[in-house]
């Protein structure tokens, strides 16, 4: 299990608050106060309990029930939590905070109907009554008799194991697991145990941070530039380090499945166990001092060791050193081995790649990566695998004469694909794939891989070996996605179709259940039928359900998604879905609207012209969903293609807005055609990235009445190392971040704007600062606009009071401002004359 890292924001803003009431403009209520809740049935249904996730056994033969719980409190989320180098935590459980869990879990043969019993846990009888499963993660044991459950109590993680021979669950760790990374445990390869991390047996209380400084805070520029992206919750002074030792120190045990506990080496800050796949060797990662002010843990001085099982060193691979100065680029990477795995078809062979280029892609260089292995006892010199032109992106093993390697360039959207032996050097690597990423209806799909009951993730073939397996949940064609399986002969490379999803209903593979893939476990769905689960045999087409999951909100039954296309002024290919309120027909004359949209960048235009999404998914919202508006008489635009296109050498960013506009024309134009739509009655809206498109084109077209921005950024110079898909630096590109940010141009947005943001926004870049400060420009210069800053929530928002006020405050505003059909008022004709003649 790989490190990986969480960008969060300190959760001291969570006790913040701020009078909205002081700041409303001329003739908005004053008397508001407290969380307001939407109409029924929006109420009801983000009430209702969302239907369980499935994880399929590694033999292949039961399933795993997960049960969601609903959406949390406002108190659970301001419950304490410390933001400390990037990765936000809960300090009295030593577990991450603001993280998803289930409430409980059960498990049924892969056989039998949706009646087939379930099999659920005979609880320890040591539990107190009531006891509260709150599970952070599950892990199947690679013979598939057991499960692993990390389970989230008031101060702390505990490790369970669930026995499926004896149907009893068993508690085999109290609550000591130390989870901040989210890599508390992982089963040994061989079954005799599991490794775990655990916080230290004698750490002392938690250190309180004095009241009197010790000195100022210092920082010093190095050598080389140090670019960085806005990271949040960073370290900021020497108390935060202190801090980030306290709770991210770990104690590495090996546990047996009685519960017993050897520690294995000193305690330290693991990032990262992993064992081999003879269960003999242990790869650890590990940060250590220097720590950083500027760049999250991810990036901290690391040590990558192999130990054995007694927990002594045995090889240090790598001491990488603070990692500060990585160029922005999407295609920079690090010196030094990167992403240190195991060989998964070998008993203990290290494999990792380096950059040849020094990391920087704008390094001249005929090859960009090299790939190599390290076998043990890991003496002499790692041999080379292969040497690639672009970034290593993947490996999937097989045996001594297959394995697979992908590569990819950002900067060209560029992805290929190799077929190599690897215990043959004097075989020459083939190339299987070689494509463009952006290309969606020539993705072959993904190999699909298998993890075998001695605990290795393999490559699944046919039982003679000839044959792979490629598993497209997507699908992309013209008319929708329509995923599909094919078998892959590894000689030729030449593919065969077995399974296309037909008709009216959209079904995915989720398991290839034997070697020959004469069964597989499929989802289905339909704009009339909620998603369950079904056996299906590829040779007659005869399928067995095995789930009735129910619809879990039938309030909105008959919501089903239309696939429109559309075309650009310039001729790109556009496509949304279409919603329509249940019930609606175009004899009840047109629909106020809300256009619901994500800008997205591309390198070609025929790729941006691609259809992505299907007509027959069954819709149900969630969350705060801008669906909820349906049950309101609106009608929804969902995900209208907004592409920024930069072919050859032009950056897609360099035409943002013209491209931006000339979008959203379209869609509006479709719209009206269609007849669904009133022009003068048309809302924007988006989140995050959407946010920041929202407010762009109020303040660069004539084609809305009211907008609703949620969590975003409008101002590109407080995010000068690069943003989205830019690249360029603010330096590098000074006129595009200045012509794109919102901010710029706040003077000409006079429609009426609502801007959302989370207090303890975790996102890069998207400080609450940045819509604080994008309303005061609007306040300022005359506009019209409402401001609603949610305590407690990050960038998107969870609690169940957060979530309906939110839906609420979207809801009242479009009925203030769009439904009405009278004609825009005069604030609103004076911005679109304004804005009409002042286009840059």
């Amino acid at each position: 299990m790989l490190f990986s890292s969480w960008w969060f924001r300190l959760g001291a803003a969570l006790s913040l608050t701020m009078s909205i009431t002081s700041q409303l403009p001329a003739g908005a209520r004053s008397d508001e106060s407290g969380y307001r809740q939407p109409p029924e049935p929006i109420a009801s249904i983000l009430d209702a309990p969302p239907p369980p996730a499935i994880s399929v056994s590694p033999d292949r033969t039961r399933l795993l029930y997960l049960e969601r719980r609903g959406l949390p409190t406002i108190a659970e989320l301001a419950a304490p939590e410390l933001g400390l180098a990037g990765v936000r935590i809960n300090p009295r459980a030593n577990a991450p905070s603001r993280v998803s869990t289930f409430i409980d879990y059960a498990v049924r043969p892969l056989i039998g109907g949706p009646d087939t019993p379930l099999i659920r846990p005979q609880r320890d009888p040591d539990d107190p009554p009531g006891t509260d499963h709150r599970i952070l993660s599950a892990q199947w044991a690679p013979d598939g008799r057991r499960i692993l459950l990390a389970i989230l109590e008031d101060h702390g993680v505990s490790l369970r194991l669930f026995d499926l021979e004896s149907g009893r669950e068993r508690r085999l760790i109290g609550p000591r697991l130390n989870a901040v990374f989210g890599a508390e445990f992982d089963f040994l390869p061989d079954g005799s145990g599991f490794v775990a991390l655990l916080v230290p047996e004698d750490r002392s209380p938690a250190p309180e941070r004095p009241s009197t400084p010790t000195g100022p805070i210092i920082q010093q520029t190095g050598d080389k530039p140090a670019p960085g992206r806005t990271y949040q919750d960073l370290l900021k002074d020497p108390f935060d380090e202190i801090l980030f030792e306290y709770y991210f120190t770990s104690q590495l045990v090996f546990g047996d499945f009685e519960g017993h506990l050897t520690p294995l080496g000193p305690p330290g800050l693991f990032t990262s166990v992993e064992p081999s796949p003879n269960s003999q060797y242990l790869l650890v990662e590990r940060l250590h001092r220097p720590f950083s002010y500027l760049v999250p843990a991810g990036r901290f001085p690391t040590c990558v060791e192999v130990w054995n099982r007694r927990g002594e060193l045995v090889k240090q691979v790598a001491d990488l050193p603070l990692r500060e100065t990585i160029p922005v680029s999407f295609d920079a990477v690090a010196e030094g081995p990167r992403g240190v795995t195991w060989r998964e078809d070998a008993e203990a062979t290290l494999v990792w790649a380096e950059a040849l280029d020094g990391g920087d892609p704008e390094v001249p260089a005929e090859k960009r990566d090299r790939v190599r292995v390290w076998s043990a006892p890991f003496e002499g010199e790692p041999t080379t695998l292969i040497d690639l032109e672009y970034r290593r992106a993947g490996l999937l093993w097989c045996r001594g004469d297959l394995a697979i390697v992908t590569e990819d360039w950002f900067k060209t959207r560029r992805n290929r694909t190799w077929i190599l032996a690897p215990d043959h050097p004097d075989i020459p690597p083939r190339v299987l794939f070689d494509r463009s990423s952006e290309d969606r209806y020539n993705d072959p799909g993904r190999l699909v891989a298998t993890l075998r009951p001695d605990g290795r993730r393999l490559l699944m073939t046919s039982t003679d070996g000839r044959f792979a397996y490629l598993n497209n949940p997507s699908g992309a064609t013209p008319e929708g996605s329509r995923p599909f399986l094919d078998r892959l002969d590894l000689q030729t490379g030449q593919t065969e179709r077995l399974w296309r999803n037909q008709g009216d209903c959209f079904e995915q593979v989720v398991a290839i259940l034997d070697p020959e893939a004469t069964q597989v476990l499929i989802s289905r769905e339909s704009p009339l039928e909620p998603t369950n689960y079904h056996l299906l045999t590829l040779a007659d087409g005869q399928t067995t359900r095995l789930t009735d999951f129910p619809d879990p909100a039938p309030q909105l039954a008959g919501i089903k998604p239309e696939l429109i296309r559309y075309t650009r002024d310039d001729g790109v290919e556009l496509n949304a879905k279409l919603y329509l309120p249940p019930g609606y027909d175009k004899s009840q004359g047109p629909l106020p609207f809300l256009l619901w949209a994500y800008p997205r960048e591309f390198k070609s235009a025929a790729a941006a012209g691609q259809v992505s999404g299907s007509p027959h998914v069954f819709v149900r919202p969630s969350g705060d969903s801008p669906l909820f508006l349906l049950t309101q008489g609106y009608g929804l635009l969902d995900g209208p293609a907004m592409p920024i296109i930069g072919e050859g050498d032009e950056e897609p960013n360099d035409r943002y807005i013209e491209q931006l506009v000339a979008s959203a024309k379209a869609a509006v134009d479709k719209l009206v055609e269609l007849g669904v739509a009133d022009r003068d009655r048309i809302a924007i809206g988006g989140h995050s990235y959407g946010a920041f498109m929202t407010a762009n084109l109020l303040a660069h077209s004539d084609l809305f009445r009211a907008g609703i921005a949620r969590s975003g950024a409008y101002n590109r110079t407080l995010t000068p190392f690069g943003f989205q898909a830019e690249e360029r630096t603010f330096w590098q590109a000074r006129d595009v971040y200045i012509q794109m940010s919102p901010f710029t141009y706040a003077d000409r947005i006079k429609v009426p704007l609502l801007l959302i943001h989370g207090q303890a926004d975790n996102n890069p870049g998207t400080f609450p600062l940045q819509t604080e400060r994008f309303y005061a420009a609007i306040k300022g210069t005359g506009g019209h606009a409402r401001l609603v800053l949610l305590p407690a929530e990050s960038h998107g928002y969870r609690a169940r009071e957060s979530v309906g006020h939110v839906l609420w405050e979207m809801i009242d505003w479009l009925d203030r401002h769009v439904k009405p059909t009278r004609s825009p008022n005069a604030a609103t004709s004076q911005a679109r004359e304004e804005t009409s003649s002042s286009e840059p």
